[in-house]
């Protein structure tokens, strides 16, 4: 087992011990006292909305063990918990990278590290579950892939074989700072899309920051790409051995055939080496099937049987929020993809929606963020993308949703069936006067536009 001690704080962080126990033990940390567990290692964050360092007191009600902090009023302390031990450091998030980055040094374990545009998250959970057929795993919980969650990941790493962390970025040097902590001894793509394509300007920069996962990576280390997006198929490096995965190309090191989808199935041969086999996936779709193609190069890499990949892909299980498929009363089923939004996740959520429902299709869409003076462009975008037509009724809300109406409206989407609405809530209040017995309804938006609200309500008049 794998733990820090308190002068391990103290070394890599340049931390100053206010109180308590050099040698002590710390094995789990938390930045939220909401959630912090008797024992747990208390981080106080400063946020944009609050400052975590104010809540130490909180932390050791709590039971916290041990709080890491920039700053403490010692005319605020409570002499009854004296015998704790607090750290102070200059800056809370970087000790916290500092300390990840020493820990990952102490094990030689393998780590993939997941990236890219659209399916992460899935990709991850699929390559876990994969290898979690013959190794101690440990991965991301949730989404905690950026320059606070990733760090906290690695810092709850015990006795695992093998982590798998996912990589989040928003602008240049991000991932370079991320990889710089984890080190990974594989790097996962998932694709290039328009997510950020605000802050980072074209597809070609979103590709150069995603890229910067190499740069923590040994040479001749292996990155594993999708080799069906056409910024990642033309890519090519000396220094590492590259592995694409297609649903198109039989010269990709990893491709499919013989592809069926069915209801919340995905069935398909894989081929790679001397391999051929079936796998199947309880999820729907071709982005589903590529996420997959991309663990089971990954569990190849490391050494899981053919039987074992095909039994980790079955047991898959889609984080909540993302392509949930809830049955409801009266065979209504809500498609809950509200988690996150861009335009490649709702051509893979329509694509979804058109082979999932034989019957009334209505589809619920909110704004894609973070797209800055893209906005239009894209949202008319949205409005264009064929799959959208087979919808029966399309309800919009947002800022820029508006621009999906004109789009839709172009392509030949009926003007009776299409509606705008300046709030969400009103949104809510006519969609539920159009739902018929046997609908299905797709909703999907960023995660900011807070449709889950829409979910909730819908779950609450259709009781599940």
């Amino acid at each position: 087992m794998i733990q820090l001690k308190v002068s391990d704080v103290l070394r890599e962080c340049e931390g100053k011990l206010f109180c308590g126990d050099n040698n002590l033990l710390l094995t789990r940390f938390s930045k939220d006292t909401r959630t912090l567990q008797s024992g747990d290692v208390y981080i106080g964050i400063q946020g944009e909305n609050f400052d975590g360092n104010q809540f130490y007191l909180e932390a050791l009600k709590k039971g916290a063990c041990c709080c890491i902090l920039e700053y403490l009023d010692e005319k605020t302390f409570d002499n009854r918990y004296s015998d704790r031990t607090i750290i102070l450091v200059k800056n809370t998030i970087d000790a916290i990278q500092k300390l990840a980055a020493f820990k990952r040094s102490l094990p030689h374990i393998p780590i993939i590290a997941i990236t890219g545009s659209v399916g992460k998250t899935s990709t991850k959970d699929m390559i876990a579950e994969v290898l979690k057929q013959k190794y101690q795993v440990y991965k991301t919980p949730g989404n905690l892939n950026g320059q606070i969650g990733l760090p906290l990941s690695i810092l709850e790493l015990q006795k695992e074989e093998i982590m798998v962390l996912e990589m989040g970025m928003n602008d240049f040097g991000q991932i370079s700072k991320l990889t710089n902590i984890a080190k990974p001894t594989i790097g996962v793509i998932t694709n290039i899309g328009s997510a950020h394509i605000g802050i980072l300007g074209s597809k070609e920069n979103i590709l150069k920051a995603k890229m910067e996962i190499l740069e923590g990576m040994n040479k001749n280390s292996h990155l594993i790409l999708n080799g069906d997006d056409e910024l990642l198929s033309n890519i090519d490096f000396d220094d590492y051995q590259i592995r694409r995965c297609s649903l198109k190309n039989s010269k990709a090191t990893y491709h499919t055939t013989n592809i069926q989808i069915e209801e919340q199935l995905s069935h398909y041969n894989v081929e790679y080496g001397n391999e051929n086999y079936e796998v199947t996936i309880p999820v729907m779709g071709n982005g589903f099937i590529m996420n997959s193609l991309l663990a089971i190069a990954v569990g190849d890499l490391l050494n899981v049987s053919a039987h074992r990949i095909q039994l980790g892909l079955k047991n898959f299980q889609l984080s909540k929020n993302r392509m949930e498929m809830i049955s409801c009363s009266s065979n209504i089923t809500i498609i809950n993809d509200t988690y996150n939004s861009n335009y490649e996740a709702i051509v893979n959520a329509l694509d979804i929606l058109k082979r999932y429902s034989k019957n009334r299709k209505l589809v619920v869409l909110g704004d894609v963020l973070e797209l800055e003076e893209y906005a239009s462009k894209i949202h008319y975008e949205i409005g264009l993308i064929p799959d959208l037509k087979e919808a029966d009724l399309l309800f919009l809300n947002g800022e820029n949703a508006k621009y999906i109406k004109e789009g839709a409206l172009n392509s030949g989407f009926s003007k009776d069936k299409v509606f705008y609405f300046e709030s969400r809530n009103e949104l809510e209040k006519s969609l539920l006067n159009y739902i018929q017995s046997g609908d299905t309804i797709l909703i999907k938006a960023s995660h900011g536009m807070q449709f889950q609200f829409i979910v909730d309500k819908l779950k609450e008049s259709y009781v599940i």
